[in-house]
């Protein structure tokens, strides 16, 4: 494969330090979850990119499907803990669907391919505990 992009985050002082992108001037400031201090946290970046690459994904596949509709992917990350260092994610994707013909069924199947296609669906497969719904208003 050839790549279509790159890029490079940079973060010092782990959840509570600075984090920015060579190829951007946009600098976050990363605060632990639940802390009540001003800033963002890994899981709620990973949310918005996994919910922008999904919807991306899912525009690829009404084009190729040549299916009309406008969406909405809303995904939430839970981040887990079990035993001493044992921390893990668990993510649900789900997609709203408006201005469409297509029935609940036909849109859940765009959404499932869109999922096979999405890099961020594909790199979590198998490692990430994901669930992924969607309706149509």
């Amino acid at each position: 494969m050839e790549p279509l992009y790159s890029t490079k985050a940079s973060v010092t002082g782990g959840r509570a330090g600075s984090a920015s992108l060579q190829d951007s001037d946009l600098t976050i400031n990363m605060v632990a979850p639940g802390s009540g201090k001003d800033g963002n946290n890994p899981e709620q970046l990973f949310a918005m990119g996994i919910a922008a690459c999904f919807d991306g994904a899912l525009g690829a596949v009404k084009g190729a499907e040549k299916a009309k509709f406008d969406s909405t992917t809303e995904v939430s990350v839970d981040l887990l803990k079990g035993e001493d260092l044992d921390f893990k994610l668990a993510i649900k994707i789900h997609v709203i669907g408006k201005n469409t013909e297509l029935s609940a069924d036909e849109f859940q199947q765009l959404v499932e391919k869109a999922n096979k296609v999405c890099p961020y669906s594909k790199a979590i497969h198998g490692n990430v505990d994901s669930e992924v719904t969607s309706e149509v208003k």
